[in-house]
C-alpha cells in the first residue's frame, strides 16, 4: 500500500539505544527502568544517542513515571486540529493519519506516558523527538510537528509504503528493515491494524464532509 509518496530531503541519523524508536501502544503503569539518554554528532557529522555519556554530548532524556490518559472530554478530538493540519500540509502526510496515529498513541492526551519513557500526544521518544527537533516535548504543539516529521521520514525510507510506516513508527525502523516488513509482533501487528483501521475511518469521514 504506497499512498504517503516521497521527499527527497535525507535524513542522517543512528540510534545506540535500542531498535524501537517510538513506543507504540500506552502501557499499564510499570516502575520504569533508567533510561538516561545522551546525544552528540559523531566526525562525520551523524547524530549518534547512547545510554552512556561522550564527550560533548547532552542529556535529552531521563526517568519519567507512567501516566495513563486521562483526558476523556469529547473536545479534546478537536482541540488539537490547527497542529495537526499544520503539521500534515508541511510534511505531506495525510491529515487522517496522523489523526489516527494520535488516537492510538495517546487518545489524544498530551500528558501520557508509556512505560518505555514515550511522551506526549504522538508518543514519542525522547531521543527521537530531540532528533526531529522537539524541543519541548509535551507542547501539543512541537509534539505533533515531531510524529509527523518521524512518520514523513518513515515514509521517505519506506518509498511511501503506508503498513510499513505505521510498523515503523510502532517498532522501529531496523525492525521493519530486519524482517523485510511488519515485524512478528503482536503489539505492532495489532498497532497497524488499529492505525490503519481508524485511517479509514477519518478518510471516510472526511470525504462525507467534502460530498455535503
Amino acid at each position: 500500500m504506497s499512498f504517503l509518496g516521497a521527499q527527497s530531503r535525507s535524513w542522517r541519523v543512528r540510534s545506540l539505544v535500542g531498535a524501537g524508536a517510538i513506543a507504540g501502544v500506552i502501557a499499564l503503569a510499570v516502575p520504569l527502568a533508567h533510561a538516561d539518554i545522551y546525544q552528540s554528532v559523531d566526525a562525520d557529522g551523524v547524530i549518534v544517542f547512547t545510554s552512556k555519556p561522550r564527550p560533548g554530548a547532552k542529556k535529552v532524556a531521563v526517568d519519567t513515571p507512567v501516566a495513563m490518559p486521562k483526558d476523556r472530554s469529547p473536545e479534546r478530538l478537536t482541540r488539537y486540529d490547527a497542529y495537526i493540519r499544520e503539521a500534515a500540509s508541511l510534511y505531506q502526510i495525510p491529515e487522517e493519519l496522523v489523526r489516527a496515529v494520535i488516537l492510538v498513541e495517546s487518545n489524544y492526551d498530551p500528558r501520557a506516558v508509556s512505560r518505555a519513557g514515550a511522551i506526549g500526544l504522538m508518543q514519542l521518544m525522547p531521543a527521537t523527538a530531540a532528533t526531529m527537533l522537539v524541543e519541548d516535548i509535551y507542547d501539543p504543539r512541537q509534539n505533533i510537528l515531531g510524529g509527523t516529521r518521524y512518520l514523513r521520514v518513515l515514509a521517505n525510507m519506506f518509498n511511501g509504503d503506508l503498513m510499513l510506516t505505521i510498523a515503523g513508527y510502532n517498532a522501529g525502523e531496523n525492525a521493519v528493515l530486519r524482517y523485510g516488513g511488519i515485524p512478528p509482533y503482536p503489539e505492532t501487528q495489532g498497532y497497524v491494524t488499529k492505525v490503519i483501521e481508524n485511517y479509514q475511518r477519518y478518510r471516510e469521514a472526511s470525504q462525507k464532509r467534502a460530498a455535503e
